[in-house]
């Protein structure tokens, strides 16, 4: 697969939150040394590519998405040497590389922004970026009012170089990442030239940081609660995509641009994937959707019939380092779906329940036309961790919410690799520092080095997994099945899941290829999926 041309329409990629992934030099934050010494365990997993969050120079103030340098590595997870032989080794395992790129802003200590605060208002400096006089007396109010996705206001107010209360600047996130302005012919001929710079040097593919927020309303009109129609999905934001598909394409290999965009409307989301445009785009209404056989199947109808009209294929996503981990959102009582307004912080999980969900919805998302992303722990079967105390906790959502949303780091904590005790092999078995977050005893059962060898572990189940979904082919044929059950074909392949309360019948089969679960006397239990090679398929 990693071979086609066209590798990216069935691959399965796996994104790697650098940070927490693997210690190699024992500080405790996870590195390029740490990723280089398990790039074999990726390419056991069967996976087609990697794609890594911000490893750029970054005070972390968000995790790496406050970029300081976009040309170079921050000297935390290594040098720009160490990944270049993080490029070379992947290659020769075959696996591809994916790296993020965050468009929208960069890091208040990015050369570019310390020279706007230097240079004062009405400089071309400031014209890189959103800086606007207050309103109200002595312009002591914000320019208009909208909301940081972070909390609190979109804007703050700096301090002019004669000490005087000066102009205000827009974020969209925290304070310390200034939103770059995409009117400037100037910001968008050095993103155009940073592409350049990573696809010389054999990075396969871009992710596309909140593509969908480039292009600002000028007017920057007051919303009411909840609207971001003047800071998303500007239509100005497809010219700045079709410029970059022809970077991408000028390559003799052409390079990967996947999208980013929270939209209410999967055919919104589509128009980023036009054949002049990105080639893929996450599909965030699979990953929020609730347990239910209905609104799943609504999902995957309007997920394909809406790619199927630009010709891209769709992409199934179940976690990420933004988003609560499967297995405690499918443990959640009453309505598992997901917001960022309402992420269920506290609410009580049944992480039995959310195991056996999650094993099922990872063998619906595997099964189904296009490619997917696999989010590092997820293998695993690991849970979001709730109970970080708030000294340690690093998101900037904890302190810009009054620490009412205690953030992301639940999903972020490091990856248990091997032994009985934290840090589970993360940092090696002499680190003296302990990990940047810390991890739970209960993950002593839940490292790779104990599941690798049990055939029934979440490893095993995703192993084998994306070794057989390369047998499901051609298009989705809707099965008829009892209420509550999705079922559907592809070629002699089938995947059923069961959503309803008591075991059903299988359909006439040849083979039973895998399953979430046991099956119970040749039925499918409640939550748990099968994959079937159907008779008269052939081997």
């Amino acid at each position: 697969m990693s071979e086609s041309p066209q590798w990216w329409r069935q691959a399965a990629i796996y994104q790697v939150y650098l940070r927490s992934f693997a210690d190699g030099d024992g500080d405790g934050i996870g590195d390029l040394a740490g990723v280089r010494a398990r790039l074999g365990y990726l390419a056991d997993l069967g996976v087609d590519a990697i794609w890594f969050t911000p490893w750029y120079p970054s005070p972390m103030d968000d995790g790496g998405y406050d970029v300081a340098d976009f040309r170079d590595i921050e000297p935390t997870f290594g040098t720009l040497a160490d990944a270049e032989r993080v490029l070379d080794e992947a290659r020769a395992l075959g696996l591809k590389v994916i790296i993020d790129i965050v468009p929208n802003h960069c890091s208040d200590t990015h050369r570019w922004f310390t020279a706007a605060l230097e240079a004062g208002p009405g400089s071309p400096e400031r014209q890189r970026f959103w800086f606007r006089d207050g309103r109200g007396p002595d312009g002591a109010e914000p320019p208009n009012n909208w909301r940081s996705r972070f909390g609190g206001s979109a804007w703050t107010r700096v301090v002019e170089p004669d000490g005087s209360p000066g102009q205000w600047y827009l974020h969209l996130y925290s304070s310390r990442q200034p939103d770059l302005n995409w009117e400037s012919r100037e910001v968008r001929a050095e993103f155009e030239d940073i592409l350049r710079f990573w696809f010389d040097r054999g990075v396969d593919g871009f992710r596309i940081d909140v593509a969908d927020g480039l292009v600002k309303d000028p007017d920057l009109p007051d919303v009411e609660p909840g609207d971001e129609t003047p800071f998303s999905d500007q239509e100005g934001v497809h010219e700045i995509y079709r410029a970059w598909r022809r970077i991408a394409r000028s390559y003799p290999a052409e390079r990967l641009l996947v999208g980013e965009m929270w939209l209410p409307d999967l055919r919104r989301s589509a128009r980023y994937l036009r054949d002049d445009e990105m080639h893929a785009a996450f599909n965030f209404d699979f990953l929020v959707c609730p347990w239910d056989a209905g609104r799943f199947r609504e999902v995957i109808d309007r997920t394909l019939e809406s790619h199927e009209e630009v010709g891209a294929p769709p992409s199934w996503v179940l976690s990420n380092h933004d988003v609560t981990r499967p297995v405690t959102r499918y443990g959640r009582a009453g309505d598992t779906g997901f917001s960022f307004a309402d992420r269920l912080h506290g609410t009580p999980v049944d992480r039995e329940l959310g195991t056996r969900r999650a094993r099922a919805a990872a063998l619906l998302a595997m099964s189904l036309p296009g490619g997917i992303y696999l989010y590092q722990g997820e293998e695993l079967g690991l849970w979001e961790i709730e109970d970080i105390p708030g000294e340690l906790r690093q998101d900037p959502v904890w302190e810009r919410s009054d620490h009412a949303d205690p953030g992301r780091d639940g999903c972020r904590v490091p990856m248990p690799w091997s032994g009985a005790r934290p840090p589970f092999g993360f940092s090696g078995e002499d680190a003296e520092k302990e990990p940047w977050l810390p991890q739970p005893s209960e993950w002593a059962s839940y490292t790779a080095e104990a599941q690798a060898i049990d055939p029934g572990s979440v490893l095993s189940l995703y192993r084998s997994g994306l070794r057989l979904r390369k047998l499901a082919e051609g298009e989705l044929r809707w099965l008829d099945q009892a209420p509550g059950v999705l079922a559907f074909q592809r070629g002699s392949f089938a995947c059923l899941l069961n959503f309803a309360e008591e075991p059903v019948p299988l359909p006439e089969h040849r083979e039973v290829l895998l399953s979430s679960s046991p099956l119970v006397d040749g039925a499918l239990p409640a939550d748990t999926a099968v994959w079937l090679r159907l008779e008269g398929g052939s081997r």
